[in-house]
């Protein structure tokens, strides 16, 4: 089994249903890839994604899309505008099946409404990918468009941990930085207040494991798997720290814990010769 197979799978819940909703939209995530501000530097224009999506639609579809795009005329334009976003979202996401447009048209609408809910549903649409690895650019996209809405939101309401650790993964994951630590030490100060902040604890060991540091995020990984055995993503991410260490005997029995929790045949097989290859 490749490695980059195994790293898939730890995505999670999120990740998985992205692929059934919508197909497969961002490419594999490479072990402990680094992404540097020199490999970043291709800003990636929203223009540019809505006319590739384009390409992968019917004609019919194009001229239902056409027909939504003009479709604001004089009098309460932003109403009219809020209702286009919801609309050229559902088009995506239900007609089309192309991800990038219907998170961002989501997100647009989320400005609009500007509420605490709206906007941290959008960012999580875009932070969720952002977490799953992909081309740096792309990344970098994906965080951008998340730190703004989350900044909205945590405008609205500056006490929720929940939008500060989504703020703070922006920064970790998204290369829109030249100091990690603004993302970390956010994050970091909510785990050390609140351990059994969960969110933050993966948040956390997602970060040690990019960069390299797997004892860190093999702690952080242990702690949620304590308090939730059941957490495929962190019970798969821990097998794949120990795995990428090269502790042998650790990563074998996280992936054999692993394999109970995914119900797909052909993933558990993937991760039997993974195994079998360990030992």
């Amino acid at each position: 089994m490749k490695k980059k197979q195994l790293l898939l799978v730890g995505g999670g819940v999120v990740l998985l249903l992205a692929l059934y909703f919508f197909g497969q939209t961002v490419p594999e995530k490479k072990a402990n890839q680094a992404i540097s501000p020199a490999t970043a530097s291709a800003a990636v224009h929203f223009d540019d994604i809505l006319a590739k999506a384009k390409q992968k639609i019917s004609p019919a579809q194009n001229a239902r899309l056409t027909a939504l795009e003009n479709s604001i005329t004089r009098g309460d334009v932003k109403d009219q505008k809020l209702h286009l976003y919801h609309q050229l979202a559902r088009f995506w996401k239900d007609s089309a099946r192309v991800f990038e447009p219907y998170a961002y048209y989501t997100a647009e609408a989320a400005k609009l409404e500007n509420s605490e809910k709206t906007l941290t549903f959008a960012a999580q649409l875009f932070l969720d990918n952002l977490m799953t690895g992909g081309e740096p650019a792309m990344q970098s996209w994906w965080a951008a468009n998340a730190k703004v809405l989350f900044e909205k939101a945590l405008e609205l309401n500056p006490a929720n941990d929940s939008s500060k650790i989504g703020l703070g993964a922006c920064y970790i994951f998204g290369n829109i930085s030249d100091n990690p630590m603004q993302g970390i030490l956010p994050v970091r100060e909510i785990a050390q207040k609140n351990p059994d902040n969960l969110y933050a604890q993966l948040v956390l060991g997602l970060g040690g494991k990019r960069s390299g540091q797997y004892d860190k995020a093999i702690e952080h990984f242990l702690i949620i798997v304590q308090k939730q055995p059941q957490n495929t993503e962190a019970v798969f991410n821990l097998a794949d720290c120990y795995d990428l260490k090269g502790d042998k005997l650790n990563a074998v029995k996280w992936y054999q814990a692993s394999k109970k929790l995914i119900g797909d045949p052909g993933i558990i097989k993937d991760i039997d010769k993974r195994i079998n290859e360990l030992k």
